[in-house]
């Protein structure tokens, strides 16, 4: 067995945490970041059109609690881990951002979680 597949063996075996603390313990060592490298290219003939930025960062918009507010209400406290009286006052409040700067892939879960619940939901 090679070394690489031996360390690649040892790292399935490793839980989320000790996982973290390897991927902490390499940057320390070798002075490195694991976050992966942003490029920015133009497109090509779009010279003189300023390259648009994709967005990265969302925030989900509670703009209704509709008619299962109670249900929405326990969403709001499950997503954000706010007490009874903040979640209520939040879904009262609305529209008010539930979750803000979080990656599509979240905002997208937050979203559908809050429509199941019955709430009108919109991603900014």
């Amino acid at each position: 067995m090679s070394k690489t597949a031996e360390i690649l063996e040892a790292v399935k075996g490793l839980t989320v945490l000790e996982l973290a603390e390897l991927v902490k313990a390499f940057e320390e060592e070798f002075g490195v970041s694991a976050a992966a490298p942003v490029a920015v290219a133009a497109a090509p003939g779009a010279a003189a059109a300023p390259a648009a930025e994709e967005q990265t960062e969302f925030d989900v918009i509670l703009m209704n609690a509709g008619a299962g507010k109670i249900n929405v209400i326990k969403v709001v406290r499950e997503i954000t881990g706010l007490g009874l009286k903040e979640a209520k006052e939040l879904v009262d409040g609305a529209p008010k951002p539930v979750k803000e700067k979080v990656s599509k892939d979240d905002a997208e879960a937050v979203k559908a979680k809050l429509v199941e619940a019955g709430a009108t939901v919109e991603v900014k």
